[in-house]
């Protein structure tokens, strides 16, 4: 693939297989098989072959992710794979077996994939993005807990670098709204974000959301984190991600919450370019964490996507559930919650309820 990237022009099948050191049919094996992966290769009688323009594809293996890769220790080594059972799981073997901090795993078929509280995370092939990291952070155990808002602030930024000026193409313009004012006076005019806008988020603590043509917000990823201790200390961390890209169709169960990316913006997205994305994001975010053990000095940027900040929302305790409005999280990434009646606001913790919205999931 390297080769037809080096060039506009064709390059004869001769060419290729000397540059290669293979025969001739190894290299019309090799298109064929790229081909099968997306790669708009045209073979011309006695010309060869020539890569033609991939922009708008989405073309996802090890190739595409190295050459969008940039960071500094995150995903070195990075392994694809085509299908496996579990991310995670497959990171906790590698990580007994001497695997780096910084090392991940990508695929684009989970057969196990793994949801919070056991449940199983749906995963059709090909059209999205199941991809863990593993770490061994020099942290308090009582602190890693906070690592999955770290990882949702890095899918929120990463989304909202790429396509948060995009257009779901629905309508143009400014969308307003005439009110009448309180005094019965004439209608006035109040501006809104345009309808066709994409609104992405975070729904604490650690769902990524987005909102179409002023819709409601639908989840597109979920994270796991999961941790093993060796005597009161961290052993390993990894932590998984599953994100709806082009997905364009769900089970039943699921329809009125789940979306993608791809619904979302109307368009084809560029898993490998994403991926990339978010791994950048969270080195930065990883860093700044680890330095202070603390979410505080991160706490405004999350706070800046979070979409149940202002909002009244439920918590699902099983004791005693309760309302409020959410205000914000703390340093340690705990849901704060203002209660009506007065008395002093409440904290919720990651792993101890569920919280949803009054009106709906957000």
């Amino acid at each position: 693939m390297q080769k037809l990237r080096e060039t506009d022009s064709y390059l004869s099948g001769q060419e290729l297989s000397e540059a290669l050191g293979i025969s001739r049919t190894a290299v019309w094996k090799i298109v064929g098989k790229l081909k099968q992966e997306g790669y708009p290769i045209e073979a011309v009688t006695n010309k060869g072959y020539r890569l033609l323009s991939v922009e708008g594809r989405d073309l996802f293996n090890q190739e595409e992710l190295d050459r969008a890769m940039h960071t500094v220790w995150v995903g070195k080594p990075l392994i694809y794979k085509e299908e496996t059972g579990s991310t995670n799981t497959d990171l906790f073997k590698l990580s007994e077996e001497g695997a780096s901090q910084g090392t991940i795993e990508v695929t684009s078929k989970q057969t196990a994939g793994k949801g919070r509280r056991g449940r199983t995370w749906i995963s059709p092939p090909d059209v999205n993005v199941y991809m863990s990291i593993l770490l061994k952070p020099a942290i308090r155990p009582d602190t890693a807990p906070m690592l999955t808002l770290v990882m949702a602030m890095a899918v929120y930024e990463a989304c909202e670098e790429l396509y948060g000026d995009a257009k779901t193409g629905a309508n143009q313009g400014v969308d307003r709204k005439s009110e009448q004012n309180a005094a019965g006076g004439p209608a006035q005019e109040e501006a809104r974000e345009p309808d066709d806008a994409l609104r992405f988020g975070i729904k604490w603590p650690n769902d990524i959301v987005v909102s179409a043509e002023g819709g409601p917000y639908r989840k597109i990823c979920g994270i796991l984190t999961e941790m093993r201790l060796e005597e009161m200390e961290i052993r390993d961390i990894v932590i998984g991600i599953g994100l709806n890209v082009n997905q364009t169709e769900f089970p039943e169960e699921i329809r009125e919450t789940a979306g993608s990316l791809r619904l979302a913006l109307g368009e084809v997205v560029n898993r490998a370019e994403l991926t990339a994305a978010v791994w950048k994001h969270f080195e930065e975010d990883y860093a700044i964490f680890v330095k202070e053990q603390s979410l505080e000095p991160l706490r405004e940027r999350y706070e800046k996507g979070l979409v149940n900040r202002g909002r009244k929302v439920r918590v699902l305790d099983p004791v005693a559930p309760f309302e409020g409005t959410a205000m914000g999280i703390n340093s340690q990434g705990e849901l704060v919650v203002r209660l009506e009646d007065g008395s002093a606001d409440r904290t919720v913790g990651t792993g101890e309820v569920s919280v949803r919205g009054v009106m709906g999931y957000v």
